[in-house]
């Protein structure tokens, strides 16, 4: 974190601001934590369960290294390839009490959409601070996010209508674009804002995401550090780390 983050980011020479939606606008990506959590941690303990490998407890370093910003059924199958546990892959749209990689995916889905309902989400303060100060610069914002239910995030914290377009993870893959780290995702939000990736900011809590931005030669690469660690951002390529978004609203501005 740097006391002069702000002033190290000129808004005003974007074109375009491209968020990711579950640690960065909205805290969900605890949410997303504790349902891949409780899913893979009941998974490895059941009893003779198939597909070999180490059974050991999951735990938020695998989160972190494995699952963190990837498209649900990817970080299925990165988290399972670190254990060396062999499962079918099934289908997108496996009963979650399969035992494959579409049914343990849809299982996690069904956790998270619990949550939502029961608890709801409000955003971070400081991200709304940010969305509000870039509405008045007006520049176009999108949501780049991996999770099918990004819209429905953005409607239960009431902010729809703040950007141009959400390229959720279920439009990536009616679009046929590859998931975080590819930059394919935030290159087409981009082109929806009408900017170029030059032009154009990406504000990314994920390694995975943080890796996307830098591949795709986007004018600037904003870390947000909700746990993953301030360095291991920058060597993802993150351009700035921050711990909250409100440090990049520029003073007096709030």
């Amino acid at each position: 974190m740097n006391a002069d983050s702000s002033s190290r980011v000129r808004w005003s020479d974007h074109a375009a601001v491209l968020f990711d939606l579950d640690g960065v606008v909205t805290p969900t990506a605890e949410v997303h934590m504790r349902a891949w959590a409780d899913m893979f941690n009941a998974f490895l303990a059941e009893a003779g369960a198939p597909g070999g490998g180490d059974r050991a407890p999951y735990t938020d370093a695998d989160y972190f290294a494995h699952v963190d910003g990837k498209p649900r059924f990817d970080g299925v199958r990165a988290f399972l390839a670190s254990r060396g546990i062999d499962l079918p892959e099934g289908d997108p749209d496996d009963d979650p009490a399969a035992t494959t990689v579409g049914g343990l995916g849809n299982r996690k889905n069904a956790a998270f959409n619990a949550v939502l309902a029961r608890d709801g989400v409000v955003a971070y303060p400081g991200s709304v601070l940010l969305l509000d100060h870039l509405r008045d610069l007006g520049i176009p914002l999108a949501v780049v996010s991996s999770s099918a239910n990004a819209p429905a995030v953005l409607e239960a914290a009431g902010l729809a209508d703040r950007f141009v377009t959400v390229v959720s993870g279920a439009v990536a893959t009616e679009l046929g674009l590859p998931g975080k780290p590819a930059a394919d995702t935030f290159v087409h939000a981009a082109e929806i804002c009408g900017a170029s990736v030059a032009g154009s900011a990406v504000l990314e809590d994920a390694v995975s995401g943080v890796q996307a931005g830098a591949a795709g030669g986007f004018g600037l690469v904003v870390g947000v550090d909700r746990g993953a660690g301030e360095q291991v951002l920058r060597d993802a390529g993150a351009d700035v780390v921050v711990a909250d978004l409100a440090e990049l609203v520029p003073a007096g501005a709030a």
